[in-house]
């Protein structure tokens, strides 16, 4: 009882607060939890008779037929190399982009390249992928460059081997500089007194920026790389699909847009939610031994 008036008492004490995380709290239950309940569908056989809480029972028959689907390793190993592919190439970038930024001694002229940075998170990735059509195609930008130097015109949406290196880069630069402000934030909080003391000592930047900057960024970037790890198995949806076709499916089919596919038009929706459920559990997975890994190395975890 006691528990339980202390707990009335803060709210009502703190009462604002309290209704200022009402709308994030109400969002995330709505959108993040209340859709578990769905996941119920991968384990029995859906009808619309008996609606989303009746259906037949069927165990792990959509996992093993899955497992038994011939697009099943395509769509395993197109999902893990763009997700490394982009992982391996668009995470570090971030990071350096940060550390130069932050050896811009212009206040304005720093604020100005971040702003310029940030824009591209803010379009649309419809927009985006037709702004890349444009760039890429026969008639493109690109194409009357290769022309121009005497190389060889290509169709890159038309090419399975163009369809990771667009989609990589276009990461990169959708989302270099939105995924560089926490870093730049991470550097402003550190003291400028070891600076001064590593001049002093004779240190150039570079001799700075390794012993000092780049530092105080392995615990953020730590905990960044445990998350970004979360995703390894969840490509974005909405570019792929976009930007693919069936005539790319052969490295650009992955288990989300398959997803789509089997469970929207299809209509399948129960073997659609157990290969969701399938890809969602990898992903748990590997942040458990991310994170474990990242404890046992450096004592630091994101949980």
């Amino acid at each position: 009882m006691k528990g339980k008036t202390c707990i009335r008492k803060s709210i009502l004490q703190d009462k604002s607060l309290y209704l200022m995380i009402l709308p994030g709290f109400l969002l995330v239950l709505i959108f993040s939890y209340l859709p578990l309940l769905g996941l119920r569908l991968a384990f029995f056989r859906f009808d619309y008779a008996s609606g989303l809480w009746g259906g037949k029972f069927v165990g792990l028959r959509y996992f093993r037929s899955f497992f038994h689907d011939p697009y099943c390793g395509r769509l395993i190993r197109n999902t893990f190399l763009l997700s490394l592919y982009t992982l391996l190439f668009s995470f570090p970038i971030p990071i350096i982009y940060a550390m130069m930024a932050n050896e811009i001694s212009n206040r304005y002229f720093k604020k100005f390249c971040q702003s310029v940075s940030l824009m591209p998170y803010f379009i649309s990735t419809v927009v985006i992928v037709g702004i890349m059509m444009k760039l890429f195609s026969g008639s493109g930008v690109i194409n009357m460059l290769f022309r121009k130097v005497g190389l060889e015109e290509q169709i890159f949406f038309s090419d399975k081997r163009w369809f990771r290196p667009l989609y990589v880069i276009s990461e990169i630069w959708t989302n270099t500089g939105y995924n560089s402000v926490i870093y730049i934030a991470v550097l402003a909080s550190v003291n400028q007194q070891l600076y001064e003391a590593a001049m002093i000592d004779g240190a150039n930047r570079w001799q700075k920026a390794i012993h000092i900057t780049l530092p105080a960024l392995m615990p953020t970037v730590r905990v960044l790389l445990i998350m970004a790890l979360g995703n390894l198995m969840r490509v974005g949806f909405n570019k792929v699909f976009l930007m693919s076709t069936p005539v790319v499916y052969e490295t650009a089919d992955i288990i989300e847009t398959y997803v789509y596919r089997r469970g929207l038009i299809n209509n399948d929706y129960s073997y659609s939610t157990a290969v969701g459920l399938f890809n969602s559990m990898i992903s748990f997975v590997v942040v458990v031994l991310a994170n474990f890994v990242s404890k046992k190395v450096s004592q630091e975890g994101l949980f």
